[in-house]
């Protein structure tokens, strides 16, 4: 992953182009194969080795998609307070405690992000005879 990062830091400093970058990439990737194609002795290798095996198509895609992060940062962080907040309450008791707060969770977040004040749209919601979908979902294409 270090070689990767380093790699990409290059093409987005400009000293590296498209294709020294697929080439570097191909290299790379090549490298990993080969360490995953030998045999491992200890379960907890095999099972990683094993993981990275069936994720290899996924491993590199940072690298493949200027612009992408190459880790999870950013959602971490984003469902850091619901984790917080889950420890400090004590977590729920019924399934149904749960997923309520799940779903709160995601409508204050996803709100926040939007800039959106979520007591309106909550109590419109609660308020309507019917459901319906918030209008905070994203309308932005996804990343390619």
């Amino acid at each position: 992953m270090q070689q990767g990062l380093a790699l990409r830091d290059r093409f987005a400093d400009g000293e590296i182009s498209w294709h020294g970058l697929a080439v570097a990439t191909g290299k790379l990737e090549a490298r990993l194969d080969r360490l995953l194609d030998r045999p491992y002795r200890l379960e907890k290798n095999r099972s990683l080795a094993n993981h990275l095996d069936r994720e290899f198509d996924y491993l590199f895609t940072y690298l493949k998609c200027p612009g992408l992060a190459a880790t999870n940062y950013r959602a971490e962080q984003a469902i850091r307070p619901a984790a917080v907040i889950r420890k400090v309450w004590g977590g729920n008791r019924t399934f149904n405690g749960a997923e309520t707060q799940q779903i709160l969770m995601s409508v204050l977040r996803s709100s926040r992000q939007q800039c959106k004040d979520p007591v309106p749209l909550l109590t419109d919601l609660l308020r309507s005879p019917r459901p319906y979908v918030l209008d905070i979902v994203s309308v932005r294409p996804p990343p390619n």
